[in-house]
């Protein structure tokens, strides 16, 4: 592996660092406070090309290898996790979707709409009793001529009450298990019986609605299916695993900006008439939480580059996500508690990767099901 960015990766990642200086972070803490979905940030994001980075430019996409991309994310989440959220929802779950299962027609009508911007995708797969069980899902589709027929309901859907273009899992062969499973696109604005019934109120995460779905014989076009009926659970499981490079990234951005942040607190704050940089035990607190940020984005990186060269990636993504998300709960701890009481303020930014960080560890895989999913690539 080689370990010196592209001229070409360090351009994107100092663009977009520039950009979450300048008009993220300013904003990050009221949109925590107001938890109302940033469209002006996304449209800027749209005008740089950060809507659809992975993605072919024939899909007005920006082209961008995975390196490059999570990297992008990993500094967009630096500024915050919920835009982080909004990002990684929209491009590795959705726009994923479409690309790897879509034919040329869904590409060129819904693909290209989500990279330009022009569209926000959502990735509806949750429901209430099937989070890490997929398969006892109950939304179902049923055939009906030249149409489907959708009813049940979805939870915990990123981005699922502003989204134009979704991508949603239901049982075409409810006596089949995982194997009647398929995956569809769903256009909320066009198709009647698509319903928001409320967002969550979260701990952390604001910005990204977190939506429950309903579908009420929500008719779709026959041709609206990704694939083949039966596909929807490999579908699932091989964007997820792709998806947890991403997720991977936002808990490294998350750590990496408590890291910062502490750093310059731990210099500019003086107890017993020196900074507390100079104590010790604030030193190796410091070493150890670089240190975790450095091995998390290593693992990351090792991820992404055996995805880029299509070789079998699930042990190092699930390692990726593992790590990076407890160790940015860990490194947002040390942050808070270098910071003292003001730490545990809103008069400071930790407080609030604390808060975001912690989802990092739930959703697209919890730890104990990763962990579940390094023994088993161990053991087979």
């Amino acid at each position: 592996m080689d370990f010196t960015r592209s001229a070409e990766h360090s351009q994107i990642t100092d663009m977009v660092a520039e950009f979450v200086d300048e008009e993220v972070k300013p904003r990050a803490a009221e949109i925590d406070k107001e938890d109302e979905f940033p469209w002006d940030l996304v449209e800027e994001m749209s005008e740089l090309g950060l809507m659809g980075m992975p993605f072919p430019e024939e899909y007005d996409g920006a082209g961008l290898d995975y390196h490059a991309y999570a990297s992008a994310l990993e500094e967009i989440a630096r500024g915050s996790g919920g835009l982080g959220t909004v990002v990684a929802a929209h491009t590795s779950l959705a726009g994923n979707m479409l690309y790897e299962y879509g034919d040329e027609d869904q590409k060129q009508e819904y693909l290209a709409g989500l990279n330009r911007g022009d569209d926000i995708g959502a990735f509806a797969l949750s429901e209430a009793e099937a989070g890490s069980d997929v398969p006892s899902m109950q939304t179902t589709a049923e055939r009906d001529g030249d149409e489907y027929v959708l009813n049940g309901d979805k939870l915990w859907i990123s981005n699922g009450s502003v989204a134009n273009t979704v991508t949603v899992f239901a049982k075409t062969d409810p006596d089949a298990g995982h194997r009647g499973i398929s995956s569809f696109v769903v256009r909320p604005e066009e198709d009647d019986g698509f319903i928001v019934e409320g967002t969550e109120e979260k701990l952390g995460d604001k910005g990204c609605p977190t939506a429950e779905l309903r579908f009420d014989d929500m008719r779709i076009p026959a041709d609206r299916i990704l694939g083949e009926e039966g596909d929807g659970f490999r579908h699932a499981l091989e964007t997820l695993n792709g998806g947890r490079i991403t997720i991977a990234a936002r808990s490294i951005g998350l750590a990496r900006a408590a890291l910062e942040d502490s750093l310059e607190y731990a210099q500019d704050r003086e107890q017993f008439d020196q900074p507390i940089s100079d104590f010790q035990t604030i030193q190796h607190k410091l070493a150890d939480m670089d240190t975790k940020v450095e091995s998390a984005e290593l693992l990351m990186h090792k991820a992404a580059d055996k995805k880029m060269r299509g070789e079998r990636f699930i042990k190092e993504a699930a390692q990726a996500k593992l790590y990076a998300s407890e160790i940015s709960r860990e490194v947002t701890n040390e942050g808070i508690q270098i910071h003292g009481g003001y730490g545990y303020t809103k008069d400071f930014d930790v407080e609030r990767y604390y808060r975001d960080a912690k989802l990092n560890e739930i959703y697209e895989g919890t730890s104990e099901v990763l962990r579940n999913t390094i023994a088993n690539e161990l053991l087979d």
